[in-house]
């Protein structure tokens, strides 16, 4: 007994000495050549490793450096460089026949440079694609010296390996030609699982964004399509978490939009179009430069459709609930030269009788200006306009419609000048707006305000036009019908004689309205000064009476 349990220690010994002499017995470089052919053919880029070595313990061949050739179109730095790459292998065929089955990738620290043309095509849109002639020779004569796969079909080369993964990547992504500073994405992490050129196959993808976000995605992709990687089909569920899209490059700083997004859609891919739909929660959300940011969350139900090879895309709907009704957003982009941070668009935003109190949040997010801090209260909104332009220049038009609701803290019959004296035009301090109907056209140079109708019970039916500058300087002409009710009777026969009417009959009154939103002047035309200005508006009149 003692001499069988000496001989089994000592066959276990010689066992364990014969595993740890094979790294030295075995030079794991002598490989390095055939491992990087046989890369630089399935990837069609040229691809070196560094110094190779055997690790037993955890089973592969272990590169201290590792580099992917760039499409020599977009760049001569490389495609991806990487302090360590561990090549999964099968121990026995490797130690006994010298054959290396490869089994695995993993890729550590990795940095990866994503470069996108003016025209959609990326810089790792040429993988997969035949190598050069020299190289696929040699990666065939390798395979069957080695033994590492079959011999490559012409065209789709078999090139099956049960895990690749990238750990704690960085990945920048730059433009062609360059605009700008590249976007970067850190503590990549990506894996991939039964990977194949020919077939489907699953992956999982996280990584931080700019500004503190994150990002994460399950889904599949394949087969590859050989003539342009970024158009294989695929599928995934996306999982995004504090986006910033200024900070990640998504949109120009001076636009003046800005937000946080939290988003969870799922994307479809057939490699020509890519359809999208899920929900998109908005924080401290801001549309225009200098606005205080909305206090309250906006959710958007979206869908929408980009097409690959144009670079546009269309919006189906994004519809926000509010309350019982909903804001309609539709339309396309097209992403111009300058990429996605300044897309061309042609939009549609729609909503119907929307309360006006709970709209607030987004009237301070939109920074609109009420006089004397004032603060509307009550009664719907609706509005019917149109968003075209590039980011930093969109023109906004179309109509916005108020109904039965109240400027609280604004006294209109204080404000205009040359009513008090005729016996006094009282609001106290609330102006009740049964109607207010106008045509907007919003620029950066200014805001430019045609087809004004109001009915302000205690002043009477308001037409007119203006602007509101860069500045917030306001010019604004107005043609009042003054209720008599409002300023009482002397006041409305001193008016009826100073502006051509009859007795009992009053006319239209010239306003004329300087200084700013917060701080307007307005100013009563007793005396006909602006009658030339407003003719055309007593004109108006007359036809609707």
């Amino acid at each position: 007994m003692k001499r069988r349990t000496k001989v089994l220690f000592a066959t276990i010994g010689l066992v364990v000495i014969a595993v740890a002499s094979l790294p030295f017995l075995l030079n794991a470089n002598t490989l390095r050549p055939t491992i990087e052919k046989q890369l630089t053919v399935a990837l069609g880029r040229s691809v070196k490793l560094g110094d190779l070595r055997l690790s037993l313990l955890s089973g592969s061949l272990v590169a201290k450096d590792l580099s992917i050739a760039d499409d020599s179109n977009f760049s001569v730095a490389p495609f991806l460089i990487a302090q360590e790459l561990r090549i999964g292998v099968l121990l026995r065929p490797l130690i006994f026949s010298r054959k290396v089955n490869l089994e695995s990738f993993e890729i550590i620290s990795p940095q990866i440079n994503l470069i996108r043309a003016s025209n959609g095509t990326w810089n790792f849109s040429s993988i997969g694609r035949a190598a050069p002639a020299d190289a696929r020779a040699s990666g065939a004569a390798a395979n069957t010296d080695s033994g590492i796969s079959k011999r490559p079909a012409p065209g789709l080369p078999t090139f099956l390996v049960a895990r690749i993964a990238i750990e704690d990547g960085r990945a920048e992504i730059a433009r062609m030609p360059a605009h700008g500073e590249p976007i970067v994405y850190q503590h990549l992490n990506l894996t991939v699982r039964d990977f194949s050129f020919a077939s489907q196959f699953p992956f999982e993808l996280s990584a931080d964004l700019p500004a503190d976000g994150a990002i994460s995605a399950t889904g599949h992709v394949g087969p590859f399509n050989r003539d342009d990687l970024a158009a294989s089909p695929g599928d995934a569920q996306v999982y995004v978490k504090g986006l910033d899209p200024v900070a990640a490059g998504f949109l120009h700083p001076d636009a003046g939009l800005a937000l946080l997004a939290d988003i969870d859609i799922h994307a479809a891919s057939d490699g020509q179009t890519l359809n999208t739909r899920g929900n998109v929660h908005i924080q401290n959300l801001k549309l225009r430069k200098g606005a205080t940011p909305a206090r309250k969350p906006l959710d958007f139900a979206y869908s929408g459709t980009y097409h690959m090879k144009a670079n546009n895309g269309q919006i189906e709907d994004a519809a926000a609930k509010i309350d019982a009704s909903a804001i309609h957003v539709s339309g396309t982009y097209q992403i111009t030269a300058l990429g996605v941070e300044d897309p061309l668009l042609d939009l549609k935003i729609a909503g119907q009788r929307l309360l006006i109190d709970n709209l607030q949040s987004l009237m301070t997010a939109a920074d609109v200006q009420l006089p004397n801090g004032a603060v509307l209260m009550g009664g719907t909104l609706s509005m019917d306009l149109s968003i075209t332009g590039q980011v930093k220049s969109l023109i906004v038009a179309g109509t916005i419609a108020l109904d039965n609701t109240r400027l609280v803290g604004f006294d209109l019959g204080s404000k205009i000048h040359g009513v008090a004296a005729l016996g006094g035009l009282k609001t106290g301090d609330t102006t009740d707006i049964e109607k207010l109907r106008v045509t907007v056209r919003i620029t950066n140079a200014e805001v430019a305000i045609e087809k004004i109708e109001a009915v302000i019970p205690a002043l009477g039916d308001v037409i007119g036009s203006g602007t509101v500058g860069a500045a917030d300087e306001m010019d604004f002409d107005l043609l009042a019908r003054v209720a008599a009710k409002g300023i009482g009777k002397v006041g409305a026969d001193l008016l009826t004689k100073l502006n051509g009417g009859a007795s009992g009959k009053v006319s239209g009154v010239p306003l004329r309205v300087t200084g700013t939103p917060k701080e307007p002047n307005i100013t009563a035309d007793v005396g006909g000064i602006f009658k030339k200005k407003t003719k055309s508006l007593a004109a108006i009149f007359g036809k609707k009476n």
